[in-house]
């Protein structure tokens, strides 16, 4: 298990079973999750992608199947247009 601590990740790749994060933050990284055992203490995410796989990924097909995990479109990002006023 790899340990990361007090870190600033951007754009990694994590098998999250494989890692002990405390005190992280992830940026635009990709976490695939099992289904198996994994530690985290004090973790923020920032545009994060989670994939499933194995016994997760079929936990997920069944919540969503039973109407307990609502799927959806992504949500429409927001534009700022900021104008000089005259």
């Amino acid at each position: 298990m790899t340990k990361y601590e007090g870190k600033t990740l951007t754009k990694a790749t994590f098998v999250v079973e494989d890692c002990f994060f405390l005190n992280c933050e992830l940026h635009d990284c990709d976490l695939f999750y099992s289904g198996g055992d994994f530690e985290a203490i004090s973790l923020k995410f920032d545009n994060c992608r989670w994939h499933f796989r194995g016994p997760a990924l079929k936990t997920a097909q069944m919540m969503q199947m039973i109407g307990m995990l609502k799927v959806g479109p992504l949500p429409v990002p927001l534009q700022a247009n900021i104008a000089k006023a005259n």
